[in-house]
Formats: structure tokens, C-alpha cells, sequence
């Protein structure tokens, strides 16, 4: 299966319990920037993984392999939306809506795996992982900070954010 016959299969309606390809590629992301998700496909597909095609699972894997290697190239991820200021739809049914409840669906989903719980960089990821969750529109608390401008910024900084986290997670600097 290639990566637009993937695109397809969660677009479609055989896709009953994973994420579309713009919140899939947010919650790729998020396993490759992060801490190691062991049970990432599982949690992709809440539970039911093993009712999904196996070359699903495989192209998802390939598609999460593109991104570390892209990432471990030192490129940055391209985002599968148009991010430019002109473009941005905040709405929450936007692919920036979409592509960050992916990214934070992946970081919150094992609660074993705690981005937070190293005093040394909590205070990083949680800047760094902020756009992703003002974005998302998850936390009622954050919603006094959802305006156009602070929403704007949040989304060009996605990239650099990604990136950072990544150096953050995955070198010993």
C-alpha cells in the first residue's frame, strides 16, 4: 500500500476508528517527536488494531519511518496544511484543528509514557508542546487565549516546534 492509497483507506469509510490523514500525520508526529509510544498503532486505532488490515499498519509505519527520517536529516517536517497567515482556518473542524488533536491524542495516550517527567525539561515541552494544545481547542481552560493573533503565531511556530522537540527528545544536548 503506498502513501496515497493510505490517504484513501482513512479518508474512507472502512476507517471506523482511526484518525483522517490530516490528524494521523499530527499524531505520526508526535510519536516520532516524543518519548517512545511502544504501543503507538494500538492507540491509533483505540484498541482495535487488530480488526485493521495489516498493510494499513504497515504503511503507517512506513509513513511514521519517513517522518524520524526526515526529522533525523535535520529537515524539517513539512505539515500536510497550508500554513501560511492568509490560509489559516482556526475553526475546529481546520486541518490545524485536526492536525494538532492528532498530535496530542499521541502524546497523551499511554499513560505510562509522560512527556512531563523530567524536571529538567517539563518547562521545554510544555512551550514547546503549547501551539499543539491551544490549537487543538482540547482545553476549555485555554480559551480566552484563542484569539486571531495569538492563534496565528501559534500555528507558524509549529515547524520549529516539532524540530525542537525533537533535538529535545532524541539528543543528548
Amino acid at each position: 500500500m503506498n502513501k496515497q492509497e493510505l490517504f484513501d483507506y482513512l479518508a474512507s469509510d472502512a476507517n471506523q476508528l482511526g484518525l483522517d490523514p490530516i490528524a494521523a500525520h499530527g499524531f505520526l508526529t508526535a510519536t516520532v517527536v516524543g518519548k517512545p509510544l511502544p504501543n503507538w498503532i494500538s492507540a491509533f486505532f483505540e484498541g482495535a488494531d487488530a480488526q485493521v488490515p495489516s498493510e494499513v499498519k504497515d504503511a503507517l509505519q512506513a509513513w511514521q519511518q519517513e517522518l524520524y527520517d526526515t526529522l533525523k536529516a535535520e529537515e524539517p517536517i513539512e505539515l500536510p496544511f497550508d500554513a501560511s497567515e492568509e490560509a489559516e482556518d482556526f475553526s475546529e473542524e481546520g486541518d490545524l484543528a485536526a492536525w494538532a488533536i492528532g498530535f496530542v491524542d499521541a502524546m497523551y495516550s499511554d499513560e505510562n509514557v509522560d512527556w512531563f517527567d523530567d524536571e529538567n525539561t517539563e518547562e521545554d515541552v510544555a512551550m514547546l508542546t503549547l501551539p499543539m494544545v491551544l490549537l487543538s481547542g482540547i482545553d476549555p481552560e485555554m480559551d480566552e487565549m484563542r484569539d486571531e493573533e495569538t492563534l496565528a503565531q501559534m500555528a507558524n511556530s509549529l515547524e520549529d516546534n516539532i524540530t525542537e522537540l525533537f533535538l529535545l527528545f532524541h539528543t543528548d544536548d
